[in-house]
């Protein structure tokens, strides 16, 4: 739907608002909005330039504002625009402190406070690169996850979204033809998930890959169907033998694997404990 705008307007970097926005706009197909992304308001004279650009551009407002002024002052620009206004945090947290009791501290951008949480977060990110595509391995024992899988099966990207989880995550290829890492059949510690796919999906991906770094594709076993299925089956006999959790990344996002992935680990070191 072409000509419709959408302003999301923030006292802090907008993250929040815009994950929100992803989630709700995917249910509404063939609508693709402009958006016009408005953070970091906290004074009344940005207020008032995010209002000129909504009157510009007439179109819905969903905000995340704790300031009472400058909420006050974009919902009565909105009435005056007639256009809807929405603070889409506004029924969670008055939900949760009637329920817990306690007062609403109102300051913008706690979420990105520099606290315990956020150096796990950073030191989980450094552990993923450092140990991204087997590199690394003799100190598996140190990460909380390990993903092994053929390549192009999403292993890097879901070791990246643990990371923003705070968990330390790092990946090991499978190739078939090669010995497993001893390190990896040693490792006590952490949780080892098996990632596959699709074989003739895996083969497309692959295509695709090398069209992008422009090398041939028809003179080589990376994209022989037949010898793609044996990789995969290799693979997830290795996963089986050794006990592993396997998760088909075919149809899913990396977002759904990382879930399924942290509901393993969460029974996993329950188990541990």
């Amino acid at each position: 739907m072409n000509g419709h705008h959408l302003h999301l307007v923030s006292d802090a970097t907008g993250e929040t608002l815009n994950s929100v926005t992803r989630a709700c706009l995917v249910q509404f197909e063939g609508v693709d909005p402009e958006e016009h992304v408005w953070s970091l308001v906290r004074t009344r004279g940005q207020m008032e330039k995010v209002l000129r650009g909504i009157e510009e551009s007439p179109g819905p407002v969903l905000f995340t504002l704790v300031n009472a002024a400058l909420r006050d002052h974009l919902i009565e620009g909105c009435r005056r625009i007639e256009v809807p206004c929405i603070a889409v945090l506004d029924p969670v947290i008055h939900r949760l402190a009637n329920w817990f009791e306690v007062e609403i501290r109102g300051r913008p951008g706690l979420q990105h406070a520099l606290d315990a949480e956020y150096f796990e977060r950073m030191d989980a990110m450094n552990f993923a690169l450092a140990h991204d595509d087997g590199q690394l391995g003799d100190d598996l024992n140190l990460a909380d996850v390990v993903l092994v899988g053929v390549s192009r099966t999403s292993k890097t990207p879901t070791c990246i979204y643990l990371a923003n989880r705070g968990i330390k995550a790092a990946n090991i290829p499978v190739v078939p033809g090669c010995p497993v890492p001893p390190n990896l059949l040693a490792a006590t510690r952490p949780l080892i998930v098996g990632l596959t796919k699709d074989p003739a999906q895996l083969v497309q991906v692959r295509r695709n890959r090398l069209r992008m770094i422009a090398k041939g594709q028809d003179e080589t076993d990376y994209v022989n169907p037949e010898s793609v299925r044996e990789e995969v089956s290799f693979a997830r006999k290795l996963c089986q033998r050794q006990g592993w959790p396997i998760i088909d990344v075919t149809r899913r996002s990396i977002e759904e694997t990382a879930a399924t992935i942290m509901g393993h680990f969460a029974r996993h070191r329950g188990a541990a404990e």
